[in-house]
C-alpha cells in the first residue's frame, strides 16, 4: 500500500471505524509474524496482536501522520504489548523448537494458517542457525532484542526502527551495534 492511500485510510479511520478494516487487513499478517518471532508462542502472539489493534483503533484519533508507514505505529504498540506481557509474567520467552515439538503451529483461520506456514517454511530453510541465534538473542536485554529483531527478522531500516521504538536513529544504531557485540560475546 502506498503512503498516500495509507494516509487517506488513516484520516478516514479517525472518524469512521469501518475504514480501519483495510489497515487491519494489510497489517495483521506481518504484525502476527513479527510477534510470533518475538514471543515464540502462536496463541500469545494472536492475543498480543489483537490487543495491539484494539489499542490502535481506540487511539487512532491521536495518531499523527509523519509520512512513515502506519505499520511503524503498530510495531511500536506491539513492542509495548510484548514488553508489558513479559514484565507482568516475569517469564522467559519460549523457543520456536519447543513450539514445533508441541505442534502449536496449526491455525484456525486460513489467513493465520498461511502466515504461520510461511513462517514455518522460512524456519525450516535455516532451522539450526535460526534456533541457535534466537536462543542467543533471547539472552540479551529486551532493548537489544527489539532492535535486532526489527532489523534482521523484519528487515526494517534504521529510520523505521527509530520510529517504531520512539528513539533517535543514532540511538538505534548504537543499540544495534552494542546488541550485536553482546551477541558475539555470547557465542564465544
Amino acid at each position: 500500500m502506498n503512503l498516500e492511500l495509507e494516509h487517506d485510510l488513516v484520516l478516514q479511520s479517525q472518524s469512521d471505524v469501518h475504514a480501519f478494516t483495510e489497515l487491519y487487513e494489510e497489517n495483521y499478517p506481518v504484525l502476527l509474524n513479527y510477534v510470533i518471532r518475538r514471543t515464540g508462542d502462536v496463541d500469545l502472539a494472536k492475543d498480543i496482536v489483537s490487543d495491539t489493534f484494539i489499542k490502535a483503533i481506540d487511539n487512532i484519533h491521536r495518531f499523527q501522520w509523519r509520512n512513515v508507514p502506519f505499520a511503524a505505529w503498530l510495531y511500536r504498540i506491539a513492542n509495548n504489548e510484548i514488553n508489558q506481557y513479559y514484565r507482568s509474567q516475569k517469564k522467559d520467552a519460549i523457543s520456536l523448537d519447543l513450539l514445533q515439538e508441541n505442534n502449536q503451529f496449526e491455525a484456525q483461520s486460513k489467513r493465520i494458517h498461511d502466515e504461520v506456514h510461511r513462517a514455518q517454511l522460512e524456519l525450516e530453510e535455516t532451522h539450526a542457525q535460526f534456533i541457535y541465534y534466537q536462543k542467543k538473542i533471547m539472552e540479551l536485554p529486551i532493548k537489544y532484542q527489539e532492535v535486532i529483531s526489527l532489523r534482521y527478522f523484519e528487515e526494517k531500516s534504521m529510520k523505521e526502527i527509530a520510529e517504531i521504538l520512539g528513539k533517535r536513529e543514532g540511538t538505534v544504531k548504537s543499540l544495534l551495534h552494542r546488541g550485536l557485540e553482546k551477541l558475539r560475546n555470547l557465542e564465544e
